[in-house]
């Protein structure tokens, strides 16, 4: 019985759209098309083939807002899917694109970074939410690929700051001055989703990452 109903939903959806672009449906067309066999000259009866090409591109017509539809159905259950699955993130520790960092002003993050080559000098740079620089660091050389830096949660002067919305970025320069391709990464524990948009945002406290950025996933 479901069945049935989305059975006539989708077919008298169909029919709505292919009135609303062309102005007539199907059950229009064929009864023109019979109005036009039934008032048409004996004597000069209209091509059988002209008449045929009018019923396949009809047909066409069809064919194409039921695979439209089709195609829009499955890519909205694969949503769906992505949606729900998002969930399973909760409590689990993720890797992804970003520069945001989670501070809760106790714990010491880690801050994630990867350069493309190996750096001679390289320095990195903390900021608030306003985008002001609170600590600048100088970590040396460092080698290519990923590294990372345990953050004391202090500012320039030594002070504590507080729990907040925080960013990070790092510059790095060869020993010959060329300047090296820094790449950051939000790191944290998942406490929570928000499915309200078409991509899922996984939150680790105040950051809010999209699941299309999420790099790595670990722990149970």
């Amino acid at each position: 019985m479901i069945t049935s109903i989305t059975s006539a939903t989708d077919s008298t959806t169909t029919s709505a759209a292919i009135k609303s672009s062309l102005g007539m449906d199907s059950s229009d067309f064929l009864q023109l098309f019979i109005a036009q066999m039934q008032y048409q000259d004996p004597l000069a009866p209209t091509d059988a083939t002209a008449m045929m090409n009018q019923l396949s591109q009809l047909s066409l017509v069809e064919q194409s807002y039921n695979q439209t539809t089709a195609l829009s159905n499955l890519l909205a259950a694969q949503n769906n899917s992505l949606s729900m699955g998002s969930v399973s993130f909760i409590g689990k520790t993720v890797k992804a694109n970003g520069d945001d960092i989670v501070f809760d002003g106790t714990s010491s993050p880690s801050l994630q970074y990867n350069l493309s080559s190996a750096s001679a000098a390289t320095t990195l740079t903390i900021s608030d939410s306003s985008g002001e620089s609170v600590r600048t660091v100088s970590l040396g050389a460092q080698s290519t690929g990923d590294n990372s830096y345990t953050w004391d949660g202090c500012d320039n002067s030594g002070n504590k700051l507080s729990a907040g919305a925080y960013t990070f970025s790092v510059s790095a320069k060869t020993g010959s001055g060329a300047s090296v391709t820094a790449k950051t990464y939000t790191t944290g524990v998942i406490d929570g989703v928000n499915l309200t948009s078409t991509t899922p945002y996984l939150s680790i406290g105040t950051v809010s990452v999209p699941l299309t950025d999420v790099l790595n996933v670990s722990g149970a």
